[in-house]
């Protein structure tokens, strides 16, 4: 390391370099351009792909779960954007990069100091070549001192600069990735609500299939004693009923993991909302048809696409740190002291010390450590594209499998629907039959099962289709507000 120190004399040439330097706005590295065109075609296009009938170019409502007309789903989604944990630690990130950000701008500004002094001194006998002072006594003396001291680097090559500028581009891809925090919060509290609704559902029709099935059970095992029926059918009617009930258990550890799962994105403990979900309600059901607007407008709405960019800008930026660091650094340096034996020399304003100095430093000889740092500078920006197109990409395949999901799950409900239309015949017919007395009870309670097999059917694609809708407002990067 070669450092080299320029005196008073040094100063009027100092001074104009530094003014020219700066009057010239001297930045080295790369000046950020804008993000590349990853997807060219996507805007072209105008359109989704996979958007199908059910989906229309209007500007989506960014507060989406509004359209499912569920108080509750409304309810609990605003209480998990207050008092998520992970939001508030999205929170305090954001606010960290912003400190951050508030220093460097800080670090291109004057440092000002001030010190004082109060020292009493006692020093022993002088000795000088062999002589001792007269009185052979030690001597005290007293010392007063005040001083000002102020410092501040010229951003000759831009260093600062470039460090402003990546700071205020972190902070940027902070506020996004908060807004990307909210985006997902909302999706998985809908979710699980929608879950939860649906194993609700599903279980109390499941009760009502297992009362159906015992009842059967009796009447075969009449039938069994009458000899009019075999114990094998007594076995299988058996076995259904197991199975049946079987089925159930893992729907009711569904639902405790869904309240739980609920309260805890609500930011309280497991069991807290048991009392205000208790009660079985429908699933919501979504629209019948689905705002989702154009390729462009998700490219720019979508929060992870936003902080991609930002961190793309940040890197961009700090490879004109790199670069200056290659080249010398000026620091101007002042000093203004007053002092003397007594406390009152501390007010002689005409009789003070000042100090300028400029102070030149360069690592000229450090056999290629500057170089690389520029070269793993430039690699990390190059990696922050490549990640910034992955993105991109990844976004737009999200919004065309969700769009994809949803219009075959609006074809599954409909078949399902038709399935459940026809069970429904079906039961009404065998009832008939059974009050002319030209069926048994029997065939009745089958088909009354075989009636709540499809109605849990339709429950559950209707379930997948609303899950399916939330997974288009989360693709499109909808739920996300500005937050300070």
């Amino acid at each position: 390391m070669q450092t080299t120190t320029l005196h008073t004399h040094c100063i009027p040439r100092l001074v104009a370099l530094a003014a020219a330097a700066l009057l010239a706005g001297c930045a080295l590295g790369p000046d950020y351009a804008g993000p590349p065109d990853a997807a060219p075609h996507a805007a072209q296009n105008g359109h989704f792909v996979r958007g199908g009938a059910s989906s229309t170019a209007a500007m989506p409502s960014n507060r989406w779960w509004e359209g499912l007309n569920d108080p509750i789903l409304n309810s609990l989604v605003q209480r998990a954007l207050e008092a998520n944990p992970n939001l508030g630690a999205a929170r305090a990130r954001l606010q960290q990069s912003r400190a951050a950000l508030n220093l460097e701008q800080a670090n291109a500004l004057p440092s000002v100091g001030a010190s004082a002094l109060a020292a009493h001194a006692r020093l022993p006998p002088l000795n000088l070549g062999g002589l001792s002072s007269s009185s052979g006594s030690s001597t005290s003396a007293n010392l007063y001192s005040l001083g000002f001291d102020a410092t501040w680097e010229v951003d000759l090559f831009g260093a600062h600069k470039r460090s402003i500028q990546a700071a205020g581009a972190s902070a940027e891809a902070a506020q996004a990735t908060l807004a990307d925090v909210q985006v997902s919060l909302a999706a998985e509290v809908a979710n699980a609500y929608i879950n939860l609704r649906d194993r609700q559902q599903r279980l109390a029709l499941g009760d009502e299939s297992i009362r159906a099935q015992e009842q059967m059970l009796r009447l075969t095992s009449q039938r069994v004693e009458r000899g009019t029926a075999s114990s094998l059918d007594l076995i299988r009617m058996q076995n259904q009923l197991d199975g049946t009930r079987a089925d159930l258990v893992p729907l009711q550890a569904d639902k405790e993991a869904y309240l739980n799962q609920l309260a805890t994105l609500a930011g309280q403990e497991p069991g807290a909302l048991d009392a205000e979900l208790a009660l079985a309600a429908p699933v919501p059901l979504p629209p019948a048809e689905v705002a989702v607007g154009d390729p462009t407008s998700l490219l720019r709405r979508r929060p992870d696409i936003r902080a991609a960019e930002r961190t793309l800008a940040a890197d961009t930026a700090k490879i004109g740190q790199a670069e200056a660091a290659k080249y010398p650094s000026l620091k101007l340096l002042g000093i203004i002291g007053l002092g003397g034996t007594h406390p009152s020399d501390l007010t002689r304003l005409d009789d003070f010390a000042a100090i300028g100095a400029p102070m030149l430093s360069w690592n000229f000889l450090d056999f290629g450590r500057a170089r690389s740092r520029v070269t793993q500078a430039e690699r990390v920006r190059d990696e922050a594209e490549m990640k910034y197109r992955q993105t991109v990409l990844d976004a737009l395949r999200d919004a065309e499998d969700s769009l994809s999901r949803f219009r075959y799950g609006r074809v599954t409900v409909a078949t399902v629907a038709r399935t459940k239309v026809s069970a429904d015949r079906a039961l009404e017919l065998a009832r008939q039959r059974y009050a002319a007395g030209t069926g048994t009870l029997i065939d009745v309670l089958d088909t009354t099962r075989q009636q709540i097999t499809a109605q849990q059917n339709l429950l559950q694609a209707e379930a997948a289709l609303t899950r399916s809708f939330v997974g288009i407002q989360k693709a499109l990067g909808l739920g996300w507000s500005d937050e300070g």
